[in-house]
């Protein structure tokens, strides 16, 4: 989930964990405690891309690195706030709300959390919400923009903090409602249209949890698709993109092809644009697909130019997007 969603949901946790006992200075540890698994931005400072992208949610999203932070933020606080009369149990308790919430929203998009690092090298996602829904994001802000204005002892804060948590908590439950009505019918729509696939999988389209973007296939290539909740036929109108695995038999001993291959999770096809050799990502959908099925891959990595790979995971996700294409987002979205 985007950061400033982490920032507003920490503040609401913050306050309704010590609402009046350390006033707003409770809403900032949430702030801070709920931010820190995201302190891994730091290395696209140093690391090329390809090592980006796996640093990136892996050991600060891991139980290991939980658990280090929450201790020392625990210890911390416990010193700064002296005299006080919260036990160092509820300040344990506190930050392992915060760290591991932030763990558990950002394990519900396609990314996916280094878990278990440095132990196991799995990423865990169960791919039911976009990583920028509005529809969920929405609720935390305003109730964190209420609570810092309004004033200490107001008897209005509980109404907010429970406003900016309980509402995206019903949200996360819709949509899983969702995923587990989209993966049904995809499953059902794969095996009666006898699509190839040994493996699948299912995304919602940008900013909303109505369309999903559907990708099955097997080491030849993938079908890639979208299906609404909404939607009352009884078939799914596949486009075929082939692995073109062959390609990349120049590149087999890189470094760098390897790491795109194990965050793909396999899930990745080769394309060969005029000089260039790029390797595209499936898992983070196309750019307007429910508009053109043909288009390019948002994750679409060129393997002999490096240095032109920058923000590779949303490359060029908004730059066709007109009001033209929002209102067909819309519609396909409602079963139009």
């Amino acid at each position: 989930m985007d950061s400033l969603t982490h920032i507003a949901i920490g503040a609401c946790i913050g306050e309704a964990f010590f609402e009046k006992r350390i006033g707003k200075k409770a809403m900032a540890w949430g702030i801070l405690s709920q931010s820190i698994p995201d302190i891994d931005f730091l290395a696209t400072l140093w690391l090329p891309p390809a090592d980006n992208l796996l640093a990136h949610r892996g050991f600060t999203h891991s139980i290991l690195f939980a658990l280090v932070v929450i201790t020392l933020f625990a210890l911390l606080a416990d010193k700064v706030h002296k005299p006080h009369n919260i036990s160092f149990k509820k300040w344990i308790l506190f930050f392992s709300i915060e760290v591991f919430v932030h763990l558990f929203i950002d394990s519900y998009n396609n990314y996916g959390i280094g878990l278990l690092e440095p132990f196991s090298h799995e990423r865990y996602s169960l791919n039911a919400i976009y990583v920028a829904d509005p529809f969920f994001s929405i609720w935390p802000g305003i109730a964190c923009i209420a609570l810092l204005a309004l004033g200490r002892n107001s008897n209005k804060r509980k109404l907010w903090w429970k406003f900016g948590l309980f509402i995206p908590l019903l949200y996360l439950g819709y949509c899983s409602i969702n995923k587990i009505i989209i993966d049904k019918e995809v499953n059902r729509l794969i095996s009666k249209q006898h699509v190839p696939a040994s493996k699948y999988f299912t995304t919602p389209a940008p900013l909303q949890n109505w369309l999903w973007f559907v990708v099955a296939g097997n080491d030849n290539g993938y079908y890639v698709a979208y299906r609404s909740v909404f939607d009352k036929g009884d078939s799914i109108r596949f486009q075929y993109f082939p692995k073109n695995d062959s390609l990349l038999n120049p590149l087999a001993d890189s470094r760098e092809l390897q790491q795109l291959k194990q965050f793909s999770k396999g899930f990745y096809t080769t394309e060969q644009w005029g000089d260039s050799l790029v390797f595209n990502d499936l898992r983070f959908g196309q750019v307007i697909g429910w508009v053109d099925p043909r288009e390019k891959f948002a994750f679409h990595y060129f393997l002999q130019h490096p240095s032109a790979n920058k923000l590779v995971v949303q490359r060029g996700r908004f730059a066709k997007w007109n009001w033209s294409v929002v209102k067909s987002l819309f519609n396909r979205g409602i079963g139009y």
